[in-house]
């Protein structure tokens, strides 16, 4: 697992970039606000869930969540999971907001 800045993902983003982006917030977190990742909450990758994201196993996976905590034991799970290239972005979605404001796109 490696680590990852707001400011690196939202220039990748901005660059057209097409980034495997996962949020293991819940639902209502997700809805809320989000950066157009794929929604998968921790509590499914708790139980080895991971959604058919197989496809993407050997790809860069980049994991956020509210504030890093969340993000940092999926990035985890997803390796113990067999994926080869985990990314956490640290500070979620509240680094996100306090560096570009809405987190919505």
């Amino acid at each position: 697992m490696t680590n990852t800045t707001v400011q690196a993902v939202k220039e990748r983003l901005d660059n057209g970039e097409q980034l495997n982006i996962i949020d293991v917030r819940e639902s209502a977190e997700y809805y809320n606000d989000n950066i157009g990742a794929i929604l998968l909450p921790l509590s499914k990758l708790r139980n080895f869930d991971s959604e058919n994201l197989e496809e993407i196993q050997e790809q860069e996976i980049i994991v956020h969540c509210q504030a890093g905590k969340r993000s940092l034991e999926a990035c985890m799970l997803l390796e113990q999971m067999g994926f080869t290239h985990v990314v956490n972005m640290e500070g979620g979605i509240l680094a996100w907001r306090a560096a570009f404001g809405d987190a919505n796109i």
